[in-house]
């Protein structure tokens, strides 16, 4: 898989090109994704993906904090894993998005040789979306290039989207997102220094720093697999406040406990995956109470993950 930055560094004669955000890359995703490089295998044309940073809803509503499910980097891998064979991350401005819906065909034929595009329900381009599925029928028909689309694929009666993932985000219901995306929400990081009350109470946590535009699951405590250099450990991770502490803290941080591991992980690279929701956060009587309820979050943790 090759991956670039702007739609002008390429120079196909042919392709077979989907367009969207890609946000997750979840089920729904995948199933429009398997008809793209089928569609591409079967005309002997190399599968394409036009995505876009940041997202357009960033730049034309002002949508803050972003929840970006996955970064560029993440979300071209995951890409290419299902066999696309380019991966374009376009930046998306205020240009971009005032740019008709012939003109943006102008660059994807000039550049990418578009011979089919395969797209969901919903897909429009261009300025205001004036080129939705009618006009983009008609253009085909003229332009020479095949659309075809892909219905959204539904689950238990609703379609997945990544509105919906980050929905279950919010309300800590990680099983559920992990059914939408089909594999578990992973949130990675670098370890970042602490207070260091965790080994004070014989309990050693691991502070994840983490990019500040990433979606993450609600306040809470949750049973993860920690994945550092390699290799994987069962985790108890609390995400929130510190309330039994009274720190002042802004923002929520996420702490893992890795079970059975004692390694200097500082400054380590880590990677999060979120099992299930084991309960609320919430303040306890002092230290010790806290260390108690630990305690059994991690035979709880240790029953869900068979570790």
């Amino acid at each position: 898989m090759k991956h670039v930055s702007d739609v002008t560094a390429l120079s196909l004669p042919e392709s077979v090109l989907s367009i969207g955000s890609f946000d997750g890359v979840h089920l729904g995703h995948r199933a429009l994704l398997s008809r793209l490089v089928d569609t591409a295998r079967r005309d002997s044309r190399p599968a394409v993906v036009l995505t876009f940073f940041p997202h357009p809803s960033v730049v034309l509503r002002g949508r803050q904090p972003a929840l970006y499910i996955n970064t560029p980097d993440e979300k071209a891998g995951l890409l290419g894993s299902l066999g696309v064979d380019y991966v374009i991350t376009q930046t998306f401005d205020a240009a971009l998005s005032h740019l008709s819906a012939d003109a943006f065909l102008d660059l994807l034929q000039t550049h990418l040789g578009m011979r089919a595009l395969v797209v969901g329900e919903d897909f429009a381009l261009g300025y205001r979306r004036e080129g939705g599925r009618i006009f983009l029928e008609a253009a085909g028909l003229r332009r020479g290039f095949r659309l075809e689309i892909v219905p959204p694929l539904m689950l238990d009666g609703e379609p997945v989207s990544s509105t919906r993932v980050r929905e279950a985000l919010r309300s800590g219901d990680v099983r559920r997102a992990a059914a939408y995306l089909g594999r578990p929400f992973t949130l990675p990081g670098t370890v970042v220094r602490g207070v260091g009350r965790g080994r004070k109470l014989g309990i050693p946590t691991v502070n994840l720093g983490f990019w500040n535009e990433r979606a993450y699951p609600a306040p809470g405590v949750y049973a993860c697999w920690a994945d550092v250099n390699g290799s994987t450990h069962p985790a108890v991770t609390n995400i929130g406040m510190r309330p039994t502490f009274d720190d002042g803290l802004l923002h929520p941080v996420v702490e893992a406990h890795l079970l059975d591991m004692t390694d200097d992980l500082y400054d380590r690279d880590i990677r999060l995956s979120f099992v299930d929701r084991l309960r609320d956060e919430q303040r306890f009587d002092g230290p010790a109470a806290l260390a108690a309820q630990i305690g059994r979050d991690i035979q709880k943790a240790r029953d869900l993950l068979g570790a």
